[in-house]
């Protein structure tokens, strides 16, 4: 049975590499119902207009028969509003897809990636999100499989301790990268198919996130639902990993971070959850620091993290849920 398929590429400022993911997109769009839409999400640098001369109105251009076509946001509301917009505008024809699937501008599908994918989703009618095996321009695997964060995870992520890392290996947040396609509980939405009905039971991203935790939190109501989450393998894409965010060269965690975890444990688990998932956060911090004091190693922590969590936690208990 045919399916259609909405593939969405969001752009923020990255124009020349977006243009390569639209290619890659293409290449691996091939015998597959459906379109590409390319979100500029307001970049205001010249992107927009940009790719649209690359790709023309309406997909000019395109070895498929006009098949991708670029839209403006007009705002930049981060990551889920972006990818927000792009769902809600549909298929160019008006018709309605079957599956979703959301690419980064900076990723790029194996020519069978798209329709590893698809057979995967038409073949596990339970699963409401497939992803990618992620990987680097040399080969190298990206951690993209997690766990759903919990209080006790913030302890561990924080603690950075062998024996700590030891006794609750069960809620370590990375998982290793799986060797066989499977469940996860969220996986990293750099190449993630969404199945349209799943998406229509339980809403879109929540645009509260601007960027960090909205595939978390997207994926935490999916499995509430009863909707799976797949690992898969076959389906392979090439990342290069934070082009659009600058996160590699992070001198400092940015605000919407804190403000993205806050609002995922205190809508999924309550204020009071958040609170102390905060305070688990900053003992594991205080023992990592304690160990680096005493020569255990070096600092794994960003400049100011700890006096930043503290800031933003005592701002959020004493002021309106962000």
């Amino acid at each position: 049975m045919s399916a259609q398929v909405h593939c969405i590429i969001l752009n923020w400022r990255t124009a020349e590499m977006t243009l390569k993911a639209v290619a890659a997109a293409q290449r691996a769009m091939e015998g597959i119902e459906g379109a590409i839409t390319v979100i500029d999400n307001d970049s205001q640098d010249g992107s927009f207009e940009r790719l649209c001369a690359a790709l023309g109105e309406g997909g000019a251009g395109d070895s498929q028969g006009g098949r991708v076509r670029v839209l403006q946001s007009g705002h930049n509301g981060g990551f889920g509003a972006g990818n927000n917009f792009g769902i809600r505008a549909g298929l160019p024809d008006g018709a309605r897809p079957d599956y979703v699937h959301i690419l980064n501008s900076d990723a790029f599908p194996a020519p069978d990636a798209i329709a590893a994918l698809l057979r995967h989703m038409q073949a596990n009618p339970a699963a409401g999100f497939a992803g990618s095996h992620i990987h680097g321009p040399e080969g190298e695997p990206h951690v993209t499989a997690f766990r759903f964060p919990s209080m006790m995870s913030e302890f561990e992520g924080a603690a950075h301790t062998g024996p700590v890392t030891r006794l609750l290996s069960r809620h370590v947040v990375p998982l290793p990268v799986p060797a066989q396609t499977g469940p996860v509980d969220w996986l990293a939405g750099a190449s993630v198919m969404m199945r349209q009905d799943m998406l229509d039971a339980i809403g879109l991203f929540d645009e509260r996130f601007f960027l960090y935790f909205e595939e978390t939190d997207l994926m935490l109501r999916g499995a509430r639902k009863g909707w799976k989450t797949h690992y898969v393998v076959e389906s392979r894409v090439m990342h290069i990993g934070s082009a659009s965010t600058g996160m590699k060269e992070w001198r400092r965690v940015p605000g919407y971070w804190f403000d993205s975890r806050w609002h995922y444990f205190a809508k999924n688990h309550g204020r009071v959850y958040a609170g102390l998932a905060t305070l688990a956060q900053l003992a594991g911090l205080g023992l990592h620091g304690l160990r680096v004091a005493l020569g255990s190693g070096n600092s794994r922590n960003p400049p100011y993290f700890f006096r930043d969590l503290v800031k933003h936690s005592l701002a959020m208990r004493i002021g309106p849920e962000q």
